[in-house]
């Protein structure tokens, strides 16, 4: 049984993968307000949790307000908190996966041409306490939002949805236009690649209708087919997405996008 983590793990391993040279000034940060402005629009008008990472200052330097995910702490006391959050609310072992996570993406991100960068986005599970010690399993999407005058990540946007998994990890990373998912198997340690889940023209247009809660015969007229027609589609994208019931796949759909 997982339980929340009790130990003290340094905030300064989450850092030390990164090649931080080129510490923005003041005007840098006067510069970036209007993507907390944009932020802070974006909360309002969707379900998602937000923050952005600042890894000079090695804290957040923007949290929305969604009670879920700020595990009963206020916005601002998790933005005083920076990774201390994740030390308070993460089990042990999700904490260990979150660092070992931490340190194969940066090494990844590297790798990359600095010009693609911010085209990248990886995406991970894992389990936050709850104030009632309930656990929730979380997705987290982070992305490069601005990089710093050597091309390393200055500012990320993180985006934190409920997961459709049923166990931590499922680490994927993904690029803007690309039909590739670059997925790491956290045992061996290796990044192992894969094509995007596709889906047919008529099993997307079945999926958005469900998305939006109408009913097989609702569907069926909308779409001038047979019912049994919109069955078998809908059982289709279950398979293909491997969810069990409509909320994973609405829930599968929103994390991974599989609309592209």
């Amino acid at each position: 049984m997982l339980t929340a983590c009790n130990m003290e793990v340094p905030i300064e391993e989450f850092f030390e993968p990164l090649k931080l040279e080129s510490p923005p000034n003041d005007l840098d940060y006067r510069r970036i307000e209007g993507h907390l402005q944009a932020a802070n629009a974006f909360t309002r008008t969707a379900h998602q949790f937000v923050y952005i990472i600042d890894y000079y200052k090695r804290g957040f330097l923007f949290v929305s307000d969604n009670p879920l995910f700020l595990c009963g702490e206020t916005m601002k006391d998790v933005r005083k908190m920076g990774y201390q959050f994740y030390q308070k609310y993460v089990p042990a072992p999700d904490l260990a996966m979150l660092l070992q996570i931490n340190e194969e993406g940066f090494d990844f991100y590297y790798k990359l041409p600095t010009s693609d960068r911010l085209n990248y986005a990886i995406s991970y599970d894992f389990h936050l306490e709850q104030p009632s010690k309930r656990l929730i399993l979380v997705n987290h999407k982070l992305t490069p939002l601005v990089l710093d005058a050597n091309g390393s990540i200055w500012l990320a946007l993180c985006v934190v949805t409920h997961s459709s998994n049923k166990k931590a990890g499922n680490v994927n990373i993904t690029k803007k236009g690309s039909n590739i998912i670059y997925k790491y198997d956290l045992a061996t340690k290796e990044w192992l690649v894969q094509k995007r889940i596709k889906l047919t023209r008529q099993e997307k247009d079945t999926l958005t209708l469900i998305i939006e809660g109408f009913t097989a015969v609702e569907i069926s007229s909308k779409m001038n087919i047979a019912e049994a027609t919109v069955r078998f589609h809908k059982k289709n994208v279950f398979k293909k997405l491997e969810v069990k019931n409509t909320a994973e796949a609405i829930s599968f759909a929103t994390n991974y996008n599989v609309f592209k």
